[in-house]
């Protein structure tokens, strides 16, 4: 049995609480001036005020209507505060949507009675009209809330009960419920004797849903809340550290108190955040991601250093905190032939601590599809995260002239090298390059022609050819116009 807890039109309930003016019509909007309606109450809704109007049209339908502005982070830790107090009945508990939360209550002391009296009892201080009630599902245990506080539905009774109530309960979009409201269906019940198979052709799969909670059946699994777990280390009021060696001996305490905590919740920190309070009131906060997610002290102190190598305090620091902001799961994923791959971690400090010589900025290149040789790659920061190198699965010695020792031919492709571009002296012969700055050219591929850029301003048109040079070089160039150019030279 599923224990609800509804609170009807939340968002202005929680903008309701404090004004002891209960003759007042309410309307909740996203802002004051030419805002959006959000929710009404139930007599602003008899005079025609509905959410999706404006202000103006809510207030015209509801003449002396009171607007409230909603707050949504207000709102959002009124909720999360509920939870949290929901904890006390169950542990179990199911955060469906601001305002509504089932509880299992499988197991616990009591009768369905006894958990509807101790759930109000919890939430008495929070002054919201909470309405409890117990259900053999999801649906039912809400739906169950709108026949009266306290009900309790069983298994066999839902259809029945649930018959009376207005097709609202199942938060069905206003242009359906219009359309069944002319097909004269305006409660569960007449929506239940609707033969299955005609209202779900006519109103597509999602009423096949509808049909199933009007008999009081669903299928929506219960699905508990994840905990937020907040992992942090502090040190205040121990001193006050003027010297670096302080501060770096201060910071592998607070990371073995992390690190220790971590390990111990089996998680393992993405983000941490440091927080320097100094001598002079100053607060300083250093954000430090990780490659992969670690637990290792020795990794978070390393990356912590690095970080901090290029930061100058004006005071003493005279407090320290450490918090781990993002949690995921302990564990690295590998490979069979792990020493074939850098380690991410490294490679990230190494990064942190190029940037914090000065001005450095480590980028990564990725090739992408283009036609001239300088736009097929682009630079972008360097994803730590799959770090790796593909190395050949063969060994260098069983390489001979692109053969494996088992017979399996394999053929190795020659790099392009990007060179600094510059102009070579050229020496045709019948349209084709024999000679390169004075050296003979041996042999020769191409033109390629390159046609790129007609549409823009920097349009580009050249040819472009490979020569093999009789000292065993193999170079790129290109013929553009009446000049000639060094593009490039393969490895």
């Amino acid at each position: 049995m599923l224990l609800c807890l509804h609170v009807a039109a939340f968002r202005l309930a929680v903008a309701r609480r404090g004004i002891d003016t209960p003759d007042d019509l309410f309307i909740l909007a996203d802002k004051a001036d030419r805002g959006r309606v959000l929710e009404v109450d139930d007599r602003a809704r008899a005079l025609g005020a509905r959410p999706g109007q404006t202000v103006l049209q809510a207030c015209a339908a509801a003449g002396g209507a009171r607007v409230l502005v909603h707050d949504t982070s207000y709102a959002h830790t009124v909720w999360e505060d509920m939870l949290d107090e929901l904890d006390a009945l169950s542990p179990l508990v199911d955060d469906t949507a601001e305002g509504t939360a089932y509880v299992e209550m499988r197991g616990c002391d009591g009768m369905a009675s006894d958990w509807i009296a101790r759930a109000h009892a919890i939430l008495e201080r929070f002054d919201l009209p909470v309405r409890a009630a117990v259900g053999p599902n999801k649906f039912a245990a809400r739906a169950a809330t709108y026949v009266r506080d306290g009900c309790i539905c069983a298994s066999g009774e839902a259809a029945q009960l649930l018959a009376p109530l207005r097709l609202e309960v199942l938060d069905v979009e206003p242009a359906i419920l219009e359309r069944l409201h002319l097909l004269g269906i305006s409660t569960l019940g007449e929506l239940a004797r609707l033969p299955h198979g005609p209202f779900v052709r006519r109103f597509g799969a999602r009423a096949a849903r509808w049909h199933e909670c009007a008999r009081g059946i669903d299928a929506v699994p219960f699905r508990p809340r994840p905990y937020a777990l907040q992992i942090e280390a502090a040190a205040f009021g121990e001193g006050s550290a003027a010297q670096e060696e302080q501060v770096y001996f201060a910071l592998r305490v607070l990371a073995e108190r992390i690190c220790s905590d971590l390990s111990r919740a089996g998680k393992a920190a993405v983000l941490l955040r440091t927080t320097f309070e100094c001598e002079n009131g100053d607060l300083r906060e250093l954000d430090a991601g990780f490659a992969q997610p670690t637990a290792d002290p020795r990794v978070v102190l390393d990356i912590l250093r690095a970080k901090l190598e290029g930061l100058i305090f004006d005071a003493p620091v005279t407090g320290l905190k450490l918090q781990a902001l993002r949690l995921e799961e302990c564990g690295t994923f590998t490979t069979l032939f792990s020493g074939t791959q850098p380690d991410p971690q490294m490679l990230a400090i190494a990064f942190e601590r190029l940037q914090a010589v000065g001005d450095v900025q480590a980028h990564q290149a990725h090739v992408r599809p283009a036609h001239l040789l300088e736009s097929r790659f682009a630079m972008s920061h360097p994803d730590l995260s799959h770090a790796s190198v593909t190395l050949s699965s063969a060994p260098l010695a069983h390489v001979v002239e692109g053969r494996v020792s088992k017979g399996e031919e394999r053929t190795y492709a020659s790099q392009l090298r990007m060179l600094p571009v510059r102009e070579v002296a050229v020496r045709l012969r019948g349209n084709a390059p024999v000679s390169v700055d004075a050296r003979p050219v041996v042999k020769c591929a191409g033109p390629w022609r390159v046609d790129d850029g007609w549409f823009e301003s920097a349009h580009v048109a050249r040819d472009e050819y490979d020569v093999l040079l009789d000292g065993g070089m193999l170079w790129r160039v290109y013929r553009q116009g009446e000049k000639w150019y060094l593009r490039g030279a393969y490895d």
